[in-house]
């Protein structure tokens, strides 16, 4: 609770109590009345300094907050005018905070850019657990979501592009484009997809380097407006962790990718001259500890190492719009969204937390284990996407058996060079505890599977006996998360489920609220409940300017409470 201000002679004042002598009062304040030279003029019983009335104060973010020295103590009020001079009758103003509200937070020209209410999105998880409903409903909302189109066939992706823009013709709405080292015809795919239909807002992820989807995407989307201004219609979100990749989405196109580009007429001699004006990315989300891909860098140190990247690549390049860095990983709390805009962050992504909600493409079976899990229930298993490149994601372990069973089967593919070395016992295991079928039978699924999405799959495997094994071990991987999202019956311990220590910590402070239960998550309360406790958390710190010092009772924001 608000419990003390410290005197420049060292004093201290209760304000809750009252029980320095009156003496002490008029000390603190004559103290501070020369330091303001000001007074406050207003209702008496506007004036509270129970831990109730001032969080109720800093919660009126539409009105100022006057901090009052009373004859009684130390007071806070939304109400009364500020008037110059001192007084002696009128109460002395100690300070003032001007309003703030969840839109004042982060970065305007965010918020501006992709026509949002706040500075904040919603990432992208594979398989459209961040579903269209998901997407709309943040829409709706005036809220961005990304669609997780990574591993969506391209039937389904056109269909949910078609559903989106027809529920959001004027936004926000963005897709997803993963890099995909194995599988390059579905990187591509989507991105003549997102060109065809005018998709405007792709958020990148997984990228290890600049691809030529990619490029084509992005500078298939400038123009020159009559002032010589290049202007980047198609707008990318670049969700990262490592400075290295960082930098290359801070730099311009890299000029072979462009020069080919132009060659095969996917975009003019003029976007390729405009390309070298421009970043790859309009916005970097430096993603710490996360579901799914991830680093597992700790955000206190990532963020800031972003930051100065791009403040020295803006030195360099000198662009017209300085690329913005917001915060991602482990942003499940209000108080991890406050420290993410106290460090610099332009916006906030989150991930985890959403998987939760009812709006997730996630079956009911697991919303439920996401909403028991705590920090420490999560493993690294290997990624189906990048299996053979050793990639690894971050899953859930409470509840399924995913994790264990994932690695020992990179564990047999680093050891043998083919399915047929692997000893009959230990072949026998897998069939009868992980593919519950025989390897034969999930060969023959494999190969109907990749003759329709990307052939040459089978062309390298049917060349390389341990590029088959990889296939008919990503069969598994890729199935398992799946039968997650369709709630697979018989396969509950095999559910591959992305989660981060987020997940934890969001049920901690859900708990004993309405957000307890999964049933109760809706993907736009969550963010709202976020960022209106990041907002209270924002001007709870800014008394502390006034020399107000709070004890635990009024740090914490109870989401109990009606937005």
């Amino acid at each position: 609770m608000l419990n003390v201000f410290r005197l420049s002679q060292g004093q201290e004042f209760d304000i809750m109590t009252g029980t320095q002598a009156f003496a002490a009062t008029t000390a603190l304040t004559h103290t501070l009345a020369h330091s303001t030279g000001l007074t406050w003029q207003g209702p008496a019983e506007s004036v509270v300094s129970d831990p109730a009335g001032i969080q109720a104060a800093l919660l009126g973010f539409n009105e100022p907050v006057h901090i009052i020295a009373m004859p009684q103590g130390l007071g806070v009020s939304n109400a009364g005018a500020v008037q110059p001079g001192m007084n002696g009758k009128a109460p002395q103003l100690l300070g003032a905070l001007p309003p703030l509200g969840i839109e004042d937070l982060g970065d305007a020209g965010f918020r501006d850019q992709y026509g949002v209410r706040c500075a904040y999105y919603a990432g992208a998880m594979a398989n459209a657990i961040a579903s269209t409903r998901m997407v709309i409903a943040l829409g709706k909302a005036g809220l961005l979501g990304s669609f997780g189109a990574a591993g969506v066939v391209p039937a389904r992706l056109e269909a949910a592009i078609h559903e989106i823009q027809t529920a959001l013709p004027d936004g926000p709405y963005a897709f997803n484009l993963i890099n995909s080292p194995n599988e390059p015809a579905m990187e591509r795919g989507a991105a003549e997809l997102y060109l065809k239909h005018g998709v405007r807002t792709v958020e990148a992820s997984a990228y290890l380097d600049i691809t030529p989807p990619l490029v084509h995407y992005r500078v298939a989307g400038l123009e020159a407006d009559n002032d010589g201004k290049i202007v980047a219609r198609n707008r990318i979100i670049a969700k990262l962790s490592r400075k290295e990749v960082a930098a290359r989405f801070l730099s311009p196109a890299p000029n072979d990718i462009l020069d080919q580009l132009v060659a095969d007429g996917k975009i003019t001699p003029d976007q390729a001259q405009w390309a070298q004006r421009v970043p790859m990315a309009d916005d970097i989300t430096a993603e710490a500890d996360s579901g799914g891909h991830t680093d597992n860098r700790p955000l206190v140190l990532l963020l800031p190492a972003i930051l100065a990247l791009r403040d020295e690549l803006q030195a360099r390049y000198q662009y017209a719009s300085v690329p913005r860095v917001g915060a991602a990983g482990g942003i499940a709390t209000p108080h991890a969204a406050y420290a993410a805009f106290a460090m610099g962050a332009a916006f906030i992504a989150t991930g985890s937390v959403n998987q939760a909600c009812v709006e997730a493409g996630a079956s009911e079976h697991t919303r439920n284990l996401l909403a028991q899990a705590g920090m420490a229930d999560v493993i690294m298993a290997p990624a189906a996407d990048m299996f053979e490149m050793g990639v690894k994601v971050q899953v859930l372990r409470r509840g399924t058996m995913f994790g264990p069973r994932a690695l020992k089967l990179y564990e047999l593919y680093s050891r043998y060079g083919s399915i047929e070395e692997i000893p009959t016992e230990e072949r026998e295991k897998l069939e009868k505890t992980v593919f519950k079928r025989e390897l034969n039978a999930i060969w023959a699924d494999t190969v109907a599977f990749f003759t329709e999405r990307d052939p040459r799959q089978i062309e390298r495997a049917n060349a390389d006996p341990r590029q088959k094994m990889a296939l008919i071990f990503r069969w598994y991987l890729g199935l398992s998360s799946r039968w997650s999202n369709s709630g697979e019956k018989g396969r509950e311990l095999d559910y591959q489920i992305w989660c981060g220590p987020a997940m934890g910590a969001f049920n901690d402070w859900a708990r004993g609220t309405y957000l307890e239960k999964p049933e109760n998550r809706s993907v736009t309360d969550v963010a709202l409940q976020l960022l209106t406790g990041a907002a209270y958390l924002t001007r709870l710190r800014q008394l502390t300017a006034f020399g107000v010092r709070t004890t635990a009772g009024l740090e914490h924001y109870n989401p109990n409470r009606a937005l």
